[in-house]
């Protein structure tokens, strides 16, 4: 598996606190291990987000990507209610 991250990703990652990147460091290396761990809850989005998928990083935090073959490319990082409201 190939990681890659957007721009916008990039940005919004900069932005968060030290804690939350560390628990995302976290979410990635267990993502990498077992992409489908139940403690990422990933699943396939909707909507304006058809084609991408979510984890969890935290209870309110989501990662979005997208998956083409053995890259998978992570294109927004931000709140539950900042993505989906």
């Amino acid at each position: 598996m190939i990681l890659s991250y957007h721009k916008d990703f990039k940005k919004n990652y900069l932005k968060l606190s030290k804690r939350i990147q560390e628990k995302f460091d976290q979410r990635i290396l267990l993502f990498q291990e077992e992409e489908f761990n139940p403690i990422l809850n990933n699943h396939s989005l909707t909507g304006k987000y058809l084609g991408y998928r979510s984890i969890n990083i935290t209870g309110d935090l989501r990662a979005l990507y997208q998956k083409k073959g053995d890259i998978v490319v992570f294109v927004s990082i931000d709140s539950h209610s900042n993505l989906y409201g």
